[in-house]
Order: C-alpha cells, then structure tokens, then sequence
C-alpha cells in the first residue's frame, strides 16, 4: 500500500497523508479527492512517503486520482514550493490559487482546441466564384477572401457579421486548418525604430540562459512590438512564450493583436474572468505544450510550461500584479524566479519602472534597455500645470482646461479629462446637522452615484438608496461634496452641448463586452471629451487623442503611504502618454495647487530618471524598501482590541527570537480600520537584509500558527507589502 502526501486547501502549513492502493511515482502531481473532515475535499498529490506521520491504522483511503489529465511536473511543484515557502502561506492555498476550477475540482479536463484555425475551403472558393443571393453567411466569406488567412475562429466572429461563420463552417465553405504550419510565420511586419532594433538584438544576442531585462520605454515607444519580435525569435526555436499583463482590460487589445501577428500559433489567455471551462482548458494546452503563447494576468504566472523559452511582463510596476488578499503573492517577482528557476530570459517593461526594478539595474542586476522615442509620433506631448491657487473652478474645471478642451472640439480631435474617483461624488453631507453618509460596515463614506440614484461603497458594496432627507435632523437640502467623474461627465455635456461625452470608469464599463464597446467607440471616433479613471491609463492607442486635463492629483503628494508619490508619478505619465500617439501634437493639464512642485517638474520634462533619483534618495534617508525588506503581519477581529491584543502577543514572541538587526514596530491599526465589518490592525518587521527576515519569520510564523487565539480571530502574513 502507497501512501501519499496530500496538499489541501485549508487554512495551515501542512500536507496530509493518505492511503492509495495503486498510486506511484507517476501520480505525483496529480489531483486527488480525499475524506476529510465530514466531507470530501479535492487536493494534489505533492510526494510519495515511506512512513506516514501518523498510525497506518488512522490513514484513511483517496477516494479518487484523477489519471485523464497529465501530472503536473516537477518544476511547477517546485514553483508552488517556492511561493509558499516565500510568501509564508499553506502549500494547500497555493496549489488552489494556481490551479483552474476543473482541476482544482479534479474533475476531467479536455485539451481539444475550442479556438481553431480556419481556412477557405474549395467549396468556399466555388461559392464565391457562382452566383448567388447575398446572405450574411456569403458577405462574410467576401470577407474573409478579401484578407490573408488563416485566421482564428475568435477573430472572425469578431469581424462584422462573424456570427455567420458557424454557417460557413457548416456549408464547409471554411475548413478547420489540421496542419497549423509554422506557429511564428508573420505577415507585413512594421518597420522597427533604431532603438527597438536595438533593444531586440540585445537580448537575441545575448543568448539563452537566465538574464532580467528592464525594457524602458517612454509611452508609445513600441515596447509591444519590441515583445512580439522577441516572442516571434523564441517559437522559430520551438519554445513557449508566457506574457503577464496588469488588468484583463489591457488583455482583449493585446490578444487581438498577438492572435492577428502569430495566426498559426495557439495563444491561449487565462485570466480571472474568463469561464472555468475555458480556463482550464487553456491551463491544459500550456501543460501539454500545445499552447504557444501564455497570455494573461497574475495568475497565468503559474501556467506549467514544458517549452518556456521566454518570459515578458508588461508595465511591470503595476500595483495589480501584487494579489492582496489569500496568498500575497507578487507576480512579477515570482516571474523573475521562475526565468530562475527555467534558466530563460525574462524582460520588464515600463514606460515608469518601479522604483525597486530602477535600482536593480541601476545596480546592473538587471540588465538595461531604454527607449527614448516615441515609435510613430514626432514628440512626448508637452506637459503643463495650471495653478489654481487663485481660480475659481467651475467644478473641478479650470478656465485654461475648458479653452484648450474648445479647441480641441473644434478641431475635431479627442480629449480625455482624468480624474481617479469614479461616481458622483464622494460623499452626500447634510449643511445643518453635519451628517455625512458614512458606510455603514467601514472606515470609508457612501459615494454618491446619481445616475443609479444610489449610495454605494467602494470597498465592502454596501449600496442603498440615496435618502430624500437628511437621515438625523429631516433637513432636505442634502448637498454632495467633492466631485467624481459621473460629476465632471454631467458639467461637460453642459458646458459643451454639442459634443459627445463619454464616461469611462468601472461603472460604465463592468463587464468584457462593455469595455471592448466603449473602446470600440472611441477608436471610430464616435466621442469628444473622455472622463475616465486609471482604466484609461494603461495601454490604449488612440491617434485623434491630443489632450489629456487631469483633475485633483493633488491629494497623493499627502498621503501618509511612503510609496504614494511613486504611484503618482507613474500614474500621471501614463495618462498623459495617451496624448498625441498619432501624426497629431498632444498636450498634458495639470490643474495643482503646488505647480512647482518637484515631482511636477520632473513630470513636465519626461524624466523619470531625475524623478528616481529623488525618489530613492528620500527612501535611503528614510529606511525604505528596497534598502529595507519588509513583511506586515496583519489580524483582523469583530472588535478591534481582539486584534491588537493578538498583535501585542505576536511582538513578543518574535522580540525574544528576534536576530540581531531587526526591527519590530508597534502594533496600529490600519488607515481603514474597519472594513466589511471586520476591524483590523497591522505590525511591520523589517530588516535590512532578506535572508535574515526571511529565516526569523520561517520560525516566527510556525510558533503563531501553535496559539490559542479567539475563534472570530484572523491573521495573514504579507511579505514585501505594497501598502504599509
């Protein structure tokens, strides 16, 4: 009788043994369904053991090895192995958080390509030489013929009328493509800058084996299709390609357009939002090597690929990459161990690195590529503040910001106003009494929505209806304070009636299809003036965009977080990167209070170098990452004295074990106590080296998981935290 480890789900550091009658060394990586409990769980089979940690007598029998999906191999355990001993989380967790719902499930997968290849077929081409009645079904094919194939079956019920395109299949006017040909075959390629030439040989040159890239890249210098040559290099090798993007937003546009480059490849995506199904069926095709092209958020980072020969990850600052809840893990970090632990290359790119990624290759731990012009433009847009210390705001809006958004109107050309609060405002008060509409459930305010005539919290959801009186003293002349986009979108369409205002947020836009919609429509040019959050800063191209007016950026340069000006920085480069991307001139607004700020005048001469430099100066003066390494242990409790008090008791077991050179803060509570209900609280150790840290909470961590602590208690370890 084999006995085999188990990792399951479940909240703790361990793996369980069980008793499997005709498991081997071939089920290793495989999933499982075991009794637990009551019930039944599913779980991996991460090791074979000798002799069970307990009597044989208690080990209860697997129920299930699901055999009809390959195991996983053995370097993806290592990868799972890796990010829980990192991150301090229970191997169980992190098997679950990378595996799809199919296999998570150990049900039964398939691998058969949902997303074929298709081709004109010779009955296609007959129906097109023969007269016949115009039909839907023959409107596309004209279609069709009119281009190169062969194309995706996704990208032609894209096209218009591709809801026709089971008709041709049908008719056998198409045919599914069996022999694919040559997955990195590419048609007309655009003509590359000196600097993305160069950027591109650097790395080819460079050979294989592992080296980090930072690929620095002003906005609209190209980085993408310096991505797509290299990928291109890698498939004539016969290597996998895996690509990290931030946000499922930015993944439709950039599946487009690696589907339409690589047309005999199999690019899969695996993102949050796609089905379970389709997850992990894509999951499976990277597993088998049959996928080859991983396209995707964070997750995508654990897709086993048996192939892997290069590793890109996009705007590789954003914050999106780090998961803040469960297991906190950083993709991009995990990425970089996995081109490790592969001994392939990995390239970073951003048109702002953060400031950690700067200093590596400041350092030459990573090597450097910049970009320093614009690809099809003829200049950066020119940056400017406007000081409204002295003016009236007509609503958040400047004198000097309506003139510019007239002449670009009249023009004919596209303005986006940027502002990162979505809803109407940010809070509804009550003049007589003072009354102001708090959450209910957290440390945060109900924001007004007016076009939903809702009050809704932003970080629990709690939503209600907004009150026809003051809810204390009955007073009805209730009035919303501070302004949020739906606000800005409802004065623009006032102030200029004839043109078309869109609104651009997650409210507008809260699914896939109604995203691809709203850039549809600002791609055909069908709206004037854009009011948009961070969902604009990212990653879009749109050449009639000359004017970006940013509104209230102001507040960051307060906050208490140290890494705020740094997301500042980042966020208004990007935005004001969607500017002029075209043959037309941009321009960037920033309406400020403190114009001259440095921050500000770095921004207005594109020099994120100078900025940086700043930036790390102040956080070597401070003690600040990356001269520092840090790890929060969080607790949160229906009250917060239960999870101070936890806090308290877990500072003195790690003072007694704590090594020379560590530091231990207080426990405080966090800048939102209370969320959802829950009151919470933070305790930061730091120390100045990561081993030592690393090792001190290896032992820490075990001793806290052996306490007694208060049922409605709970507490979660982040490492290298984002938000301190």
């Amino acid at each position: 009788m084999a006995i085999v480890r188990v990792a399951l789900p479940i909240p703790l550091p361990q793996v369980f043994d069980y008793a499997a009658a005709d498991a081997s060394e071939a089920d290793v990586g495989r999933c499982v369904k075991v009794p637990f409990g009551r019930g039944e769980r599913t779980g991996l089979i991460v090791a074979l053991a000798e002799a069970a940690e307990v009597d044989t007598t208690r080990l209860k029998a697997v129920h299930h090895i699901q055999r009809a999906v390959p195991a996983l191999p053995a370097d993806w355990l290592e990868l799972v192995g890796f990010v829980a001993r990192y991150y301090h989380a229970p191997i169980g967790e992190v098997v679950a958080l990378a595996l799809p719902p199919g296999l998570r499930r150990a049900d039964g997968v398939s691998a058969e390509d949902e997303d074929p290849l298709l081709a004109l077929a010779a009955a296609g081409r007959e129906a097109l030489a023969a007269p016949r009645r115009p039909s839907k079904a023959l409107a596309l094919l004209q279609a069709l013929a009119a281009g190169a194939g062969p194309w995706r079956r996704a990208m032609v019920r894209d096209m218009a009328g591709g809801e026709a395109v089971g008709e041709l299949l049908r008719r056998g006017w198409l045919a599914v493509v069996v022999d694919a040909g040559d997955p990195h075959a590419t048609g007309a390629l655009p003509a590359l800058t000196a600097e993305q030439a160069a950027a591109v040989d650097a790395v080819d040159q460079a050979g294989p084996g592992f080296r980090t890239w930072l690929l620095h890249g002003v906005t609209g210098s190209g980085k993408t299709e310096v991505y797509l040559r290299l990928a291109a290099r890698m498939l004539a090798q016969g290597r996998q390609v895996l690509m990290l993007v931030p946000e499922i937003a930015l993944t439709p546009q950039l599946e487009a357009r690696v589907a339409q480059r690589f047309a005999a490849a199999n690019v899969v995506s695996l993102h949050s939002g796609l089905a379970d199904g389709a997850r992990s069926r894509g999951f499976v095709q990277a597993l088998t090597g049959r996928a080859d092209i991983v396209l995707g958020t964070r997750l995508a980072v654990f897709a086993p690929l048996p192939r892997l020969g290069l590793i890109l990850v996009d705007e590789e600052h954003d914050a999106s990459y780090k998961q803040q809840e469960g297991v906190r893990y950083s993709a991009r970090d995990v990425a970089v161990w996995r081109a490790r632990q592969r001994d392939v290359p990995i390239v970073l790119g951003s048109a702002t690195p953060s400031l950690e990624t700067w200093y590596h290759a400041r350092r030459e731990r990573y090597a450097l590529q910049t970009l320093s012009q614009r690809a099809l433009a003829a200049s950066l847009p020119v940056v400017r503040c406007i000081d409204t210390r002295r003016l009236k705001l007509d609503e958040g809006l400047s004198p000097a910001l309506q003139a510019a958004l007239a002449q670009r109107l009249a023009r004919g050309e596209q303005s986006l106003v940027f502002l990162n609060r979505r809803g109407y405002a940010p809070v509804l008060s009550c003049p007589a009494c003072g009354w102001v509409s708090r959450c209910p459930h957290c440390s945060a305010n109900l924001v007004v929505h007016l076009a939903d005539r809702r009050l809704r919290c932003h970080h629990c959801g709690c939503d209600g209806p907004i009150p026809p009186a003051c809810p204390s003293c009955g007073n009805q002349d209730i009035q919303p304070f501070g302004r949020g986009t739906q606000r800005i979108e409802a004065r623009l369409a006032e102030l200029f009636p004839q043109a078309r205002v869109l609104r651009v947020d997650r409210d507008a836009a809260r699914t896939r299809k109604q995203w691809e919609a709203l850039l549809d429509t600002i791609a055909a040019g069908e709206a004037d003036i854009l009011v948009g959050t961070q969902m604009m800063a990212k990653g879009h191209d749109f050449p009639k965009l000359t004017l970006v007016g940013v509104i209230a950026a102001d507040a960051s340069l307060h906050a208490a977080d140290f890494r705020a000006p740094e997301r500042l920085f980042q966020q208004l480069m990007q935005v004001g990167g969607r500017a002029g991307r075209g043959a037309l001139p941009g321009e960037v607004l920033i309406q400020t209070e403190y114009p001259a700020h440095p921050l500000y005048q770095h921004l207005a001469r594109h020099d994120f170098d100078a900025f940086a430099r700043m930036a790390l100066q102040e956080r070597r003066s401070a003690g600040f990452p990356p001269f520092t390494h840090q790890a929060m242990l969080r607790a949160d409790a229906p009250a917060l004295d239960v999870a101070v008090e936890f806090l308290r008791h877990a500072r003195g077991l790690a003072q007694e074990r704590a090594p020379e050179g560590l530091r231990i803060f207080d426990p405080v509570p966090m800048r939102m106590t209370r969320l959802a209900r829950r009151e919470r609280a933070q305790l930061l150790v730091e120390a100045d080296q990561r081993g030592p840290l690393q090792a001190f909470l290896a032992e820490w961590l075990a001793l806290l998981y052996r306490q007694r602590t208060a049922r409605e208690l709970r507490w979660q370890i982040d490492v290298d935290p984002l938000e301190v």
